[in-house]
C-alpha cells in the first residue's frame, strides 16, 4: 500500500466523523428539555380547565413529534407509553368516582348502584350508591390534570433520555449518576436475556411459562447479570471510578449544610407552588433552595474531579427552550390567582367550561422550541 492510498482513507474517516460531531453540537442540552417539560407540568397543576389542559397536551405532542430523536431507541417511544399510562390514570379516577362516590353534590343522576353498608368507623366512605354527572365531571377534571402532568414527563423522556441527562450531573452527584446509568444500562440487557432464553426453550420444546419456566429462565438470567456486574466492577476499578481527593472537614460540612438546606427549600417551594395557599412564599423559597443547592453541589464537586466526553453545551437555544416553559408556568400561575373561576370551572351547577383567551395564548408559547430548535437527525 502506498502513501497515496492511505490519504483518501484517512480523509474518508475524517469526513465520516464530521456528521457525528455536528449532531452533538446541534443537540440541545437535555436539562433544557426537562426543565421545559416540568414547567409545562407545573402549569398543568395550576388549572383544571380541560381546554387549557388539552392545549398543554397538544403543545407537548407537537414538539415531541417534530423533535423526537431516533425512533429506534426505547426512549423515543416514551411519550406513547406515558400517554397510555395517563389514559389509564384518567379511567381509574373515573372508576373510583363511580365505585366510591364523591363529596361533590349533584342533581343529575346517571345511575344508581347497589350500596354496600359499612360499619360506623368507616363513615365518610361509600361503596356504590348514586352516581351523578357533577361527580363524574369533577373526577374527569381532576384526573385530566394528573394525566397532563404524566404526559409532560413523557415528553421529557422522549426528547432527552435520562441517561443523557445524567451525564450532565455535577461532580457531587458523581456516584449517584454512575449507579443510575448502570441500572438503566442493565435493564434492557435483562429483558433481552429473558426473551432469548424463552425463545431457546420454545425451540427445544420446553415450557417457558408458569412457575417451572420462570425458575428455569430466571436462574440463567440472574447468573448472567452477576457475571456482567463483576466484569463491569473490574473495568470501573481499572479506570479509577470512585476515587476522590482529600477535602477539608470545613468544606464537607458547608457542602452538606448547603445541599440539605437547598433541597429542603426546593421541596417547600415546590409544595407552595402546587397549592393555592402557598403561592406567596413558594417562589422565594424555591429560588433560595435552588441557589443553596447549586452552591453545595459546586463545592461538593471538588472531591471528584472528572472530565466529560463531548459535553452538551448550554447555549442560546437551551435558554429559549427553558424560558418558554417557565413563562407558561408563570403566566398560568398569575392567571390562577387573578381569575380562578376561568382556570377552575365549576361543576355545581354543571356548565360548559370556557376558554380564557390570554391564558390560552400563554400556553401557545410552549410551541417555541418547535421553531427555534433545529430537528436532530435520526
Amino acid at each position: 500500500m502506498t502513501p497515496s492510498d492511505c490519504g483518501p482513507v484517512g480523509a474518508g474517516r475524517a469526513h465520516a466523523a464530521e456528521p457525528h460531531i455536528d449532531t452533538a453540537r446541534a443537540a440541545v442540552h437535555p436539562g433544557a428539555w426537562w426543565l421545559w417539560a416540568l414547567s409545562l407540568g407545573t402549569a398543568a397543576t395550576r388549572t383544571t380547565n380541560p381546554l387549557l389542559l388539552a392545549l398543554l397536551v397538544s403543545a407537548s405532542a407537537y414538539v415531541v413529534a417534530t423533535h423526537r430523536g431516533n425512533t429506534g431507541t426505547p426512549t423515543a417511544h416514551a411519550y406513547t407509553a406515558f400517554a397510555k399510562l395517563a389514559l389509564a390514570v384518567l379511567l381509574i379516577r373515573l372508576l373510583f368516582a363511580v365505585a366510591l362516590g364523591s363529596p361533590i353534590p349533584g342533581t343529575h343522576t346517571l345511575l344508581t348502584l347497589p350500596e354496600v353498608p359499612l360499619p360506623h368507623w368507616a363513615q365518610g366512605i361509600r361503596l356504590g350508591g348514586r352516581v351523578t354527572a357533577e361527580a363524574l365531571v369533577f373526577a374527569a377534571y381532576d384526573g385530566l390534570k394528573l394525566a397532563t402532568l404524566l404526559i409532560c414527563v413523557g415528553a421529557a423522556n422522549a426528547l432527552a433520555s435520562p441517561a443523557r441527562l445524567l451525564k450532565s450531573l455535577p461532580g457531587a452527584l458523581y456516584e449517584t449518576g454512575v449507579a443510575v446509568v448502570v441500572a438503566l444500562t442493565f435493564a434492557p440487557h435483562l429483558i433481552a436475556d429473558v426473551q432469548r432464553l424463552r425463545a431457546a426453550r420454545r425451540l427445544r420444546g420446553r415450557p417457558d411459562r408458569g412457575l417451572r419456566g420462570l425458575l428455569q429462565v430466571g436462574l440463567p438470567v440472574l447468573e448472567g447479570a452477576l457475571e456482567r456486574s463483576v466484569a463491569l466492577a473490574a473495568a470501573m476499578e481499572a479506570r479509577g471510578y470512585g476515587r476522590t481527593v482529600e477535602v477539608p472537614a470545613r468544606v464537607r460540612r458547608t457542602t452538606a449544610a448547603l445541599t440539605l438546606g437547598g433541597l429542603l427549600g426546593v421541596c417547600a417551594g415546590t409544595y407552595g407552588l402546587l397549592t393555592a395557599e402557598g403561592g406567596t412564599y413558594g417562589v422565594p423559597l424555591l429560588l433560595t433552595g435552588v441557589v443553596a443547592a447549586l452552591a453545595g453541589l459546586r463545592l461538593g464537586g471538588r472531591r471528584s474531579p472528572r472530565t466529560r466526553y463531548r459535553p452538551d453545551p448550554w447555549d442560546v437555544r437551551a435558554w429559549l427552550v427553558t424560558s418558554s416553559g417557565a413563562t407558561v408556568a408563570a403566566l398560568l400561575g398569575v392567571a390562577a390567582a387573578r381569575d380562578p373561576e376561568a382556570l377552575h370551572p365549576g361543576v355545581v351547577p354543571l356548565v360548559a367550561p370556557g376558554l380564557p383567551l390570554w391564558p390560552a395564548a400563554a400556553v401557545l408559547l410552549a410551541l417555541l422550541p418547535a421553531f427555534v430548535v433545529p430537528k436532530e437527525p435520526s
